[in-house]
């Protein structure tokens, strides 16, 4: 279950390719076998009823006394069963949990899943698993009081609500403030009112009334702020994002996109409108600059992006599309054209660019964010590239992953809880994992074009950013390591050490070996107002400077100061073997790493008699590249620009051919 974790933590067009959304799909073609198992989902939930507890009811309570629960996680035990488990420890005397056995979270989004699925299959179980979960949900949402729209998160195996959980969470009270568990409940609710409209209007004006409480506490705790702007070292970022993220806020609107759709008020198009706003706002780089072209997920750090919960795009274009509003579409393109093909090729959806790979691990909720995000620009735009892209980001759950397993069992509906850095498989099968798994399958089954071109299982090449850390360089003239007793800096994470560089001391790498230039991109600490200097160059001529003072006041950041990777304005020539760095002024320079990015990079894919090959352009202009095509049969090829249009298409009987890639664009060759 992922919040805010980071301390290791006229629009809308259709085309064939491009099923509508799983809210309102139709069923999938007869011939498919679903890849969406609700099973292992089904062992999860649990009925619960609830003692009395003031602030807390939830419809026809005392008509049906038993609520829909989830149990959090699943642990493996012999002979491939599992065990359902809570959170914190286990106290046997009084059963219960440090922080609970069930929780908001995953109870918000299981009701989203089965939501989707009772309305892409007309499945009648999926409708009554939906109606008990949304019945839990609004129990734990605080009806009345200063608190009145926030939701308690936690409840125990009895139906008692644990507001202050061991280790404690913030905020605490967990229902005392705006919170990850407010904007996934606003998700839940949209998509529940949306989907209950026609078939139940009794049960539906009910989640409206619980919907509209629950807008009421975003406004009066976040929405307050709107137009309020921070400083965050130097660069403006928005005020107004549910606990500053553009994670956390992306979920929020995504469900007030469907109330708003299916005839919400305008007090919630005005929530929507301006949540949707302040995701936007954290836009950021370009196709040669950190963040490449991401939408950041967190307001008060100009060094993160995480793959869980990073459905930032996906909002953006519902938000575009109810709304009619084009400028909030391209931001979410650009994540989508731009970003998401660097993330693909440099190693995937890892848990945290910080702003290297510093968590590489890879867990569901990373991939889903991608999925779902890749799919709703698609839709939103019309262009086919972006569910071609979602097709390979899919294809993590087959095998194409670092551990060259598969994430996802659809015989039995359980998927694992992540993949660490070294390939090491979580076994266990927890809510979350299990929850986001699944909505990338219905997505899948929405749109068999696209689940044919995920069945992707292994990981043929990739040929993507890498980063040489500091402290394995040869040090010159006084340059020393330091290994912080945290590599959390409050806002960014050093990778294990760094290296300080005094006056006239520098570092000396030994390079990989490329066959085309690279971009050098310096991981420095940037403080305002300390005259540090780096000079850069290779073996085959200058890179350029860095000055270490070019950020500005810290002003609501965490941390003093910013740890961010800045491009030098030279190219690495391809030929090049050695890099050095000299610091030249008279303050201390601190060096973390270097990102190297080769002008044009790949990512291979292969399985089911099948081979894909995505190449991403760093480069200014148009650049060719071999490609020697897997499978059998004809080969295509499409070159995508820099905002997902198709600008050429080629189909040939080669397996060996030079294909254009365009500035900042994409291409896809698929055999």
């Amino acid at each position: 279950m992922k919040r805010r974790s980071l301390l290791l933590g006229g629009l809308a067009v259709t085309t064939p390719l491009l099923a509508a959304t799983p809210a309102g799909a139709a069923a999938p073609a007869p011939s498919m076998t679903p890849l969406t198992n609700l099973a292992h989902l089904d062992f999860l939930r649990q009925e619960v009823t609830p003692p009395h507890q003031p602030g807390h009811t939830t419809y026809r309570l005392a008509d049906i006394p038993a609520v829909g629960a989830l149990w959090t996680y699943a642990e493996p035990g012999p002979g491939g069963t599992f065990r359902r488990v809570g959170g914190g420890a286990y106290h046997p005397d009084t059963d219960t949990w440090g922080q609970g056995a069930f929780n908001a979270d995953d109870i918000s989004r299981a009701a989203v899943v089965y939501l989707r699925h009772w309305r892409l299959t007309g499945a009648a179980a999926s409708r009554d698993a939906a109606y008990q979960l949304l019945r839990g949900l609004t129990y734990l949402q605080t009806a009345d009081g200063p608190y009145a729209g926030n939701v308690v998160l936690w409840m125990q195996p009895d139906g008692t609500l644990n507001p202050s959980a061991e280790p404690k969470e913030l905020p605490d009270p967990s229902d005392s403030d705006a919170s990850y568990w407010l904007a996934r409940t606003v998700w839940a609710l949209g998509e529940g009112y949306a989907a209950f409209r026609d078939t139940d209007p009794d049960f539906a004006g009910f989640l409206r009334t619980r919907l509209d409480l629950a807008i009421a506490a975003v406004q009066r705790q976040v929405l307050v702020r709107y137009q309020q702007w921070q400083t965050i070292d130097g660069e403006r970022t928005p005020a107004w994002l549910i606990v500053d993220g553009a994670d956390a806020t992306a979920e929020a609107v995504i469900g007030l996109a469907a109330y708003v759709e299916a005839g919400g008020g305008a007090t919630a198009r005005r929530a929507l409108r301006q949540l949707a706003e302040g995701i936007a706002a954290l836009a950021d780089g370009g196709m040669r600059e950190w963040p490449f072209g991401a939408v950041r997920p967190w307001a008060l750090s100009r060094s993160v992006w995480h793959g869980w919960g990073a459905q930032m795009p996906a909002a953006l274009a519902r938000a575009a599309q109810v709304l009619n509003d084009r400028a909030l579409l391209d931001p979410a393109v650009t994540d989508s054209a731009v970003f998401t093909p660097w993330l693909l090729t440099s190693g995937g959806p890892d848990n945290g660019r910080l702003p290297t790979r510093t968590d590489r691990t890879q867990i569901a909720y990373g991939v889903d964010s991608r999925v779902q995000s890749l799919l709703a620009v698609a839709d939103a735009t019309g262009r086919p590239g972006f569910a071609q892209l979602a097709a390979l980001t899919a294809a993590w759950w087959f095998g194409a992953n670092p551990a060259g397993t598969p994430g996802y069992d659809p015989r039995t509906g359980r998927a694992i809880d992540g993949i660490n850095g070294d390939g090491q498989v979580n076994r266990n099968s927890g809510a979350e994992s299990t929850i986001h798994t699944l909505l990338s399958m219905l997505a899948l089954d929405a749109r068999p074009e696209v689940a044919a071109l995920a069945r992707h299982t292994e990981i043929v090449e990739r040929v993507g950013a890498v980063t040489l850390e500091a402290e394995h360089a040869v040090r010159l003239g006084g340059a020393t390591v330091v290994t912080p007793p945290s590599a959390w800096t409050g806002e960014s994470l050093i990778s294990v050490a760094y290296v300080d560089l005094p006056a006239g001391a520098g570092l000396r790498w030994q390079l990989p070996p490329a066959d085309q230039p690279r971009l050098v991109s310096p991981v420095v600490d940037l403080r305002p107002g300390v005259p540090a200097r780096t000079r850069w160059r290779s073996d085959a001529g200058p890179l350029g400077e860095v000055d270490h003072a070019r950020v500005g006041a810290q002003g609501n950041s965490p941390a003093p100061g910013a740890l961010l990777p800045v491009t030098l304005p030279r190219e690495l020539a391809a030929h090049a073997t050695e890099l050095t760095a000299e610091a030249t002024a008279r303050d201390t320079a601190t060096v973390d790493a270097v990102m190297l990015e080769p002008l044009v990079s790949r990512l291979t894919l292969a399985g089911d008699g099948r081979s894909t090959t995505l190449l991403r352009s760093a480069a200014r202009a148009r650049r060719t590249t071999e490609v020697t095509a897997g499978g059998t049969g004809p080969t295509t090829v499409e070159a995508y620009d820099a905002a997902g249009v198709l600008r050429s298409r080629s189909t040939g009987t080669t397996a060996t051919l030079r294909v254009t890639v365009l500035p900042g664009g994409f291409t896809l060759v698929r055999r």
